[in-house]
């Protein structure tokens, strides 16, 4: 699709919608080449800016690598020289940062900031409760606690122990802003306990794109349809009548930790 194309269809959404999409922004190798980006969403009608914080460069997917050798092999490509001639120093770590900027600081919130104006800005990524808590203190209206599908830094933290953490470690940080999360929801009981501990939204990719790639338009559809009925039923059996009653009292923190350290050492044998 020609990025006249796509600006058209950003164009659509964003009048369709009333300016509540975001966009996500990947800040490029060249951090001043995000100007553009930023001041084009801003210029569609985005409502607000994910700054994407967890990709400084590719993680290592070896299903993303086997698939594109896949069709090299298909299209009768093959890539001698990557085998028969290893790349001279710094090649190769040139060739895995990718087009993402490296050197992203706290300090260029406020560059962003200047650009994007008063809309909403919310970082994505954070991984830490300690960054949760960081990101206090420089201006921004919301949080995505994210691990970018566990395609990034292998064994990092899920994004719901990050959240039980800000809970117990910082919880005046939901005072803050909004936390967003996402990351291995599928089931409207992961839904209820992501807001029990204090998310204002939860994130769902696998679950739609499964939905989206077997049945269309229909598949979304029935999916958002199960999810609700999920977390209906879930709230019902908690006894809870409204999403605001939901809080980190239903939620056993402890079974949660021991859950997750079980999780770790099978991982740790692997």
């Amino acid at each position: 699709m020609a990025p006249r194309d796509l600006t058209e269809c950003f164009q659509a959404e964003t009048a369709g919608r009333g300016g509540g999409m975001v966009f996500q922004l990947y800040v490029p190798k060249v951090k001043k080449d995000a100007e553009g980006l930023i001041l084009k969403a801003k210029e569609l009608g985005f409502g607000a800016l994910a700054v994407t914080v967890d990709a400084p460069v590719i993680g290592k997917r070896d299903v993303d690598d086997r698939f594109k050798a896949l069709l090299d092999y298909e299209a009768g490509v093959v890539a001698q020289d990557s085998v028969t001639h290893p790349p001279f120093p710094g090649e190769e770590a040139e060739t895995l940062r990718g087009h993402h900027c490296s050197s992203f600081e706290w300090s260029d919130i406020a560059w962003i900031r200047g650009l994007w104006g008063d809309r909403p800005i919310v970082l994505k990524g954070i991984q830490t409760w300690e960054d949760a808590l960081e990101a206090t203190n420089h201006g921004v209206d919301g949080i995505y606690l994210s691990n970018h599908g566990g395609r990034q830094l292998d064994h990092a933290p899920s994004s719901i122990r990050v959240l039980r953490d800000i809970r117990l470690r910082c919880p005046d940080v939901f005072k803050s802003f909004d936390i967003y999360v996402d990351g291995g929801v599928m089931r409207g009981t992961d839904v209820v306990k992501a807001l029990c501990l204090g998310a204002r939204a939860v994130g769902i990719g696998r679950g739609f794109m499964y939905a989206l790639s077997a049945y269309g338009t229909a598949g979304v559809l029935k999916a958002i349809s199960i999810l609700s009925d999920e977390i209906q039923t879930t709230m019902r059996l908690l006894g809870v009548t409204d999403l605001k009653q939901l809080n980190e009292s239903y939620i056993d923190l402890n079974d949660l930790e021991s859950s997750t350290s079980r999780h770790l050492r099978v991982l740790s044998k692997i």
